[in-house]
């Protein structure tokens, strides 16, 4: 499997995920069928329409690509269809979107540097893709994002972008660095979640 291959196969896995992710809180808010699917689509898309408008990828690719739109909706149907398994995991929706965080951020990251972007704007868009589906997926369900509570959310997405612009930078084999990225920022965030890691800041309120 070329380089190419490999990454469009991680991104369709990414969008998989993040709309298992979607679908599965979009059902715990009690939506009808339609708001199911669409809740999916915008999950597991809205962070790569983004970094394709910032990078010139236009139309982005998870709105001209049927392939997106058809594994989104799959993704959610089979997520209705297993509701009571899905429902079963301690948490399917903190799960499933750690799945496709780690995935998109080292998708997002490549394809940055693929149109030639430096490695600052490259980390930047691999966090940005990997952590504006869950923005949209929260604020459509009018819950404060995940990003703005005190997690270790987009630090584990950058850690992840960071890890595979490093190595591609240094010439590491993609055999292995891909994977090394992607682990990195999965194992961080399920870490962050089982231990309660967080960002606080100790300020004192202030009267």
């Amino acid at each position: 499997m070329n380089a190419q291959t490999l990454f469009v196969a991680l991104d369709l896995a990414g969008v998989f995920a993040c709309a298992i992710s979607g679908a599965t809180a979009a059902l715990q808010r009690r939506l009808d069928l339609f708001g199911v699917v669409m809740v999916a689509f915008i999950t597991a898309v809205g962070g790569g329409v983004v970094r394709d408008l910032c990078i010139g990828a236009t139309p982005p690719v998870g709105l001209s690509d049927w392939s997106y739109l058809v594994t989104a909706v799959l993704a959610a149907l089979l997520t209705i269809g297993a509701g009571p398994l899905v429902e079963r995991l301690a948490y399917p929706v903190l799960l499933f979107d750690a799945l496709g965080l780690s995935v998109f951020a080292v998708t997002g990251a490549h394809k940055a540097l693929a149109y030639g972007h430096n490695y600052e704007v490259a980390i930047l868009l691999g966090t940005t893709t990997a952590v504006g589906g869950g923005i949209a997926r929260d604020v459509l369900l009018n819950r404060v994002p995940a990003i703005l509570r005190k997690e270790i959310y987009a630090t584990a997405a950058l850690l992840g972008a960071s890890i595979l612009v490093l190595g591609e930078a240094l010439g590491w084999s993609r055999n292995w660095l891909t994977w090394l990225a992607i682990a990195a920022c999965f194992v961080l965030r399920l870490l962050s979640l089982r231990y309660g890691w967080h960002l606080r800041l100790n300020v004192a309120e202030r009267r």
